[in-house]
């Protein structure tokens, strides 16, 4: 669940390892990224960008909606989210979900409403079939420590023996940058040394989301 570019820039090693494990994997895009008036443009950059990452344009679906529209200062219902990814849930019976944490990465307003509008899925489905896993927020140091991170990470894991945790490396670095490439509208030179720099380039550590009582 994410929207815009972040397929490449923050969950490509999520995505490759899936991928390289059998897994079917589907995107919900929530927004165009329409922010700047090029929302079309950016929808089929995202189709390219998804098809460099091997998830076939069938399975990648990028919504629209007018309550939910790119911009720091638009607040996202959280019951309206939680509606239209259950909706998606159903149709192609999905049995996890992956998404950003409560810090979204970057602190992005609308990361952090998807990650919200998910635990508010989870709260009212207790008996649910599905589960669902964020991608870990790092700090601004960590983030731009490239493939150093990698050791950071796996090292402190070890010390969450409590909570679900994954480390996933990726492989295939190049994978993440000629799919970013494909964002032609944002592939603008902070962009490029981000996919370059950026823990989230090499490896995501997914946790698991636990329902808040």
């Amino acid at each position: 669940m994410e929207y815009s570019e972040e397929e490449p820039m923050f969950f490509a090693p999520t995505i490759l390892f899936l991928n390289s494990e059998g897994h079917n994997i589907h995107i919900l895009c929530i927004s165009t990224g329409n922010a700047e008036g090029v929302g079309n443009n950016r929808k089929e950059e995202i189709y390219r960008a998804c098809a460099i990452l091997k998830i076939p344009l069938q399975q990648v679906k990028v919504l629209d909606h007018p309550c939910l529209q790119d911009g720091f200062k638009n607040t996202w219902d959280h019951e309206l989210l939680a509606r239209l990814i259950e909706d998606e849930i159903k149709v192609w019976d999905i049995d996890s979900l992956i998404t950003f944490d409560d810090f979204g990465v970057s602190g992005h307003p609308n990361h952090r409403d998807v990650h919200h509008g998910i635990r508010m899925l989870l709260s009212a489905n207790k008996q649910r079939k599905f589960e669902a896993w964020e991608l870990v927020s790092r700090s601004i140091f960590r983030k731009y420590t490239g493939p150093l991170d990698v050791w950071l990470s796996i090292v402190s894991s070890s010390y969450y023996r409590q909570t679900q945790i994954y480390c996933l490396l990726n492989n295939r670095p190049s994978k993440s940058y000629l799919a970013m490439a494909e964002h032609q509208s944002q592939w603008v030179w902070f962009r490029k040394l981000f996919v370059l720099f950026s823990s989230y380039t090499y490896m995501n550590t997914l946790q698991k989301i636990i329902d808040l009582e």
